[in-house]
């Protein structure tokens, strides 16, 4: 029986899981699902909850997140809302066993976490001004004076410091994530005016904390310290700011982290497992595999814990060559793989023998979990009405060779697909660099394939999944990356005859964006592309992206920016793009901070200048995270603009 194709508009139906948290005892599982707002305006945010194997919605309208248990029956979770006091939390308490969500506190903060350390005591961050680091303690009366003047001086921005923008936030010029002890309702600061906090873990009475205190210009290298919750007393393990320093977590109140000074690998090096003592950081193992999921997708919108430490044992999401595992770490740090299947996975948690997890496979979108002694229980069916009577294509894995490495791809065929006819085929090509495809639902190809194209993607060098060597391609950008894409769409051609080599198209985002931008400059077979969030010039980026000023020059072989003018000028498409003659649609967003705009225009106006069949679609109000959580009618406009754009050049409509 034909099955009916997926549609654009499904998007709208999915709802998408994260935020898995046990209750201490085990006997509860908590998670948050976001839905597509009736208006089609944004998303929604309820909590949901899996007791005794059934799960069912815990909250309706209250637009949520989850914070913590407060103890096996209460859980503390945060309301969401356009109407409540700017710069305040609404933290509401809600009894899993029944019962209405009641207001609990009203923090004079915007709290990112908050996690117990107590009876009637929690440590918490929260974003607070440079300049006003005491607005906390300020009465509801001061608080009101000062969001009315920064109303008036709402129609400009003052910046005296790098990075004074982050991609989805928006400008953070002055402002620093502190910590907070929060104890019988009292809120006292714990760290300085100046300092910014990455990361904490509490161990009784103590918290323990990466930050940086920085003036004019972060370096992203960060210390780590201590605080007693008890009397305040502070203390300093690590003072030498040399290594990034990320993952923190306690066995048998040993503080462990991952950290790196990036020197073999740059700026996406992998981070060695270390004991973090006084002074010292002790090599302890090489992971070899980044200790997270880096597997990409259109349908998740946020995760949650990727390392979890459960009865002093480590139990990590690991990016494995195309897939998300899971690993447990003994206590002399070797692994066990408790589980290594086709999919993307990306939250976890853990109590007793059992392991929660929010997952994606081939034909199922993300839904939660459970692994208990080796069997995988299916616990949600969140989406399965969405996907009911639709046409799934099956990737398809094909394997190749480029520059004497071996490598693999997939292709998506259409439905009823005749390997005498001829179809036109897209060329998907993903983010990062340091990011993977999987076989994980990825709503975009699958409207694709249903439309009848072809859709291809692959690895290449410069992605995750196994291991650093193969991920470094510092200073190859363009050159090593594009014989492997290029080597993939011969092999498809190859082994896929029915593919139309006169109707190729191509696109990507963010680094695929990048590639999409080279492609167009050094091939004509291509009959169109779609750049989405790209880079054209690697020079001008490096001055106005968030991360530009300390991640480019370090990715094209350069000392240092002012350096390093020719290797950034050497990979930057715009140096190739005289002669072009591929049609390409450009997607931008007006407030993506990650590849500004600007890498967007230069592109489009050096197309047009050449009369070069060229459009550019500017979002308002979003930022480089679009296609993953864009408003809704947006993320509807963006598949329209480029469905359209490749069925006009492929002769589909």
């Amino acid at each position: 029986m034909k099955k009916e194709p997926i549609q654009i508009e499904d998007i709208l139906t999915y709802k998408f899981p994260s935020g898995l948290r046990y209750s201490p005892d085990g006997k509860v599982l908590v998670f948050e699902v976001a839905y597509t707002k009736a208006d089609k305006s944004g998303y929604g945010r309820d909590v949901w909850m899996v007791k005794d194997g059934k799960a069912r919605q815990l909250t309706a309208s209250l637009n949520a997140n989850i914070l913590a248990f407060e103890d096996n029956e209460h859980l503390l979770i945060r309301r969401i809302s356009d109407s409540h006091e700017e710069g305040t939390t609404e933290i509401f308490r809600i009894n899993v066993n029944g019962g209405e969500a009641l207001p609990y506190l009203q923090l004079p903060l915007t709290v990112s976490s908050l996690e117990p350390a107590g009876k009637n005591r929690f440590v918490l961050s929260a974003a607070i001004e440079r300049d006003d680091p005491d607005a906390y303690k300020d009465s509801a009366e001061v608080r009101k004076e000062k969001q009315a003047k920064k109303k008036e001086d709402a129609d400009y921005h003052v910046v005296d410091e790098i990075p004074y923008w982050l991609n989805n936030v928006g400008f953070i010029n002055g402002r620093r994530n502190a910590l907070f002890l929060l104890e019988n309702g009292s809120l006292k600061r714990l760290t300085g005016k100046d300092t910014a906090v990455n990361e904490y873990v509490i161990d009784g009475d103590t918290l323990y904390y990466t930050a940086e205190t920085w003036h004019g210009k972060r370096s992203m290298r960060d210390g780590v310290y201590t605080v007693s919750l008890s009397d305040g007393k502070k203390g300093t393990l690590i003072s030498k700011k040399n290594m990034a320093i990320s993952n923190l977590f306690l066995i048998d109140h040993q503080l462990y982290a991952q950290a790196t000074d990036k020197k073999a690998y740059g700026s996406n090096e992998t981070g060695m497992i270390v004991k973090v003592l006084k002074n010292e950081l002790a090599f302890v193992k090489d992971p070899v595999l980044n200790l997270h999921t880096s597997v990409g997708s259109d349908c998740t919108m946020g995760g949650g814990m990727q390392n979890v430490v459960f009865k002093d044992e480590l139990y990590s999401l690991v990016t494995d060559d195309d897939h998300t595992a899971i690993w447990k770490w003994n206590a002399a740090f070797d692994h066990t793989v408790l589980f290594d299947e086709q999919g993307a996975i990306n939250a976890i948690d853990v109590r007793k023998d059992k392991i929660a997890m929010i997952r994606s496979d081939a034909k199922h979108l993300f839904e939660v979990y459970e692994l208990q002694k080796g069997k995988l229980t299916k616990l949600t069916s969140l989406n399965d009405d969405a996907l009911k009577g639709r046409y799934i294509a099956s990737p398809k894995r094909l394997d190749y060779t480029s520059k004497e490495e071996q490598l693999h791809g997939w292709v998506l065929l259409p439905q009823d697909f005749d390997a005498k006819k001829k179809y036109p085929a897209i060329l998907d090509i993903h983010g990062g660099p340091r990011v993977v495809y999987g076989t994980n639902f990825f709503h975009e190809m699958q409207l694709w394939a249903s439309r009848g194209f072809i859709v291809m993607f692959t690895n290449i060098r410069g992605s995750d999944g196994r291991g650093d060597e193969f991920a470094d391609i510092r200073d190859q950008y363009g050159y090593v990356d594009y014989d492997n894409l290029m080597d993939f769409t011969d092999a498809v051609l190859a082994q896929v005859p029915a593919v139309d080599e006169t109707r190729l198209c191509v696109t990507g985002g963010s680094y695929g964006g990048f590639m999409t931008n080279w492609i167009i400059g050094h091939t004509h077979r291509f009959c169109c592309a779609v750049s989405q969030r790209s880079i054209s010039n690697w020079i001008s980026k490096a001055l106005i992206s968030d991360i530009g000023y300390y991640h480019n020059a370090d990715q094209h072989g350069a000392p240092h920016i002012f350096d390093g003018f020719d290797h950034l000028w050497d990979h930057s498409p715009l140096r190739y793009v005289e002669g072009c003659t591929t049609p390409t649609l450009f997607i931008y967003s007006e407030e993506d901070y990650r590849c500004p705009l600007p890498e967007g225009m230069q592109m489009m106006q050096a197309l047009a200048v050449q009369n070069v069949e060229t459009r550019m679609v500017i979002f308002k109000g979003e930022n480089h995270e679009l296609s993953r959580s864009g408003k809704p009618l947006h993320r509807i406009r963006r598949l329209k603009e480029m469905t359209d754009w490749f069925e006009k050049h492929t002769g589909l409509q």
